[in-house]
């Protein structure tokens, strides 16, 4: 997979070369992990579903305290980054972190920094393999369902899953609850049934989750959150994984459990796939 950087960058209120562009060595993003993020895909240039991601942005600065950055703002610098870079379809970061402060977790009293870069986006395989890490996510964490720039666990997680294999790790919660992927919320279909782990195992509010099971209900496909267990996944007719940059993800090993791609899984793929060929906020 390619690293290649992309030229231009958006940050704190102005676009800067990426070869140029500053940050402090005392930012709390840095120094703590303080701070939260989106990642979003462009399709012909415009950002996908950039209201929902900047609902949940705004939710995770609150849990976490700091200030959002203005969602008019916001949309304003994704457009010029894209313009600056020359992109179409891309891959969308906006980080926002408390900015300087002191080396400890006390917060000082600097602006917010706010990051927004875009990368080229590159595509993932067909399919995925799964593996459930020995690490528990923590439901009652105080930044569950925050999508947090403190991402050391799903790094090792991930590595974890990829030494063995898989493209993708599996966190079960305190209670040996399914939780979510790394990266990923997860959906099984069972007699039918799409069913996801309810945000209360401590997963995180995907929006790709969200438009699924949305897309279910307009489609007449029954679907339901619902507390899983791994015995679920034992049992269940076809897994798959849901994401910005992955979509609708069809699993094809969790694991030591071998499956093949269902018919739900594949009608579910395409109906995302309409869906971002036809809107652009659904």
């Amino acid at each position: 997979m390619s690293h290649s950087l992309p030229s231009t960058v958006w940050i704190n209120g102005r676009l800067a070369l990426t070869r140029e562009s500053k940050l402090s060595p005392f930012d709390h993003g840095l120094l703590v992990g303080d701070g939260a993020f989106e990642t979003l895909i462009t399709y012909r240039g415009t950002p996908f579903a950039l209201d929902r991601h900047l609902k949940r942005l705004i939710h995770s600065c609150s849990v976490l305290g700091i200030p959002a950055p203005p969602s008019g703002e916001v949309r304003e610098a994704t457009l010029a980054v894209m313009k600056a870079n020359g992109f179409a379809d891309a891959r969308l970061r906006l980080t926002v972190t408390s900015g300087s402060g002191p080396m400890g977790s006390d917060r000082g009293n600097e602006l917010p920094t706010v990051i927004i870069a875009a990368t080229a986006l590159k595509p993932w395989p067909a399919t995925e393999k799964l593996i459930t890490v020995p690490w528990p996510r923590n439901e009652r964490s105080a930044i569950a369902g925050v999508k947090s720039i403190s991402y050391a666990e799903n790094v090792v997680a991930l590595s974890f899953a990829k030494a063995r294999g898989a493209g993708e790790a599996l966190f079960l919660n305190t209670q040996g609850e399914v939780c979510e992927g790394t990266g990923s919320n997860v959906f099984i279909v069972q007699e039918d049934c799409v069913i996801t782990p309810p945000l209360t195992s401590g997963c995180l509010a995907g929006v790709t989750r969200e438009l699924v099971i949305e897309i279910c209900k307009r489609a007449d496909i029954r679907c339901v959150e619902k507390v899983l267990f791994p015995t679920d996944l034992i049992g269940c007719a076809e897994i798959f994984i849901t994401s910005s940059t992955r979509e609708v993800h069809p699993v094809i090993q969790w694991d030591d459990r071998l499956l093949t791609p269902g018919p739900v899984t594949e009608r579910l793929g395409r109906l995302f796939h309409q869906l971002t060929l036809e809107e652009s906020e659904p």
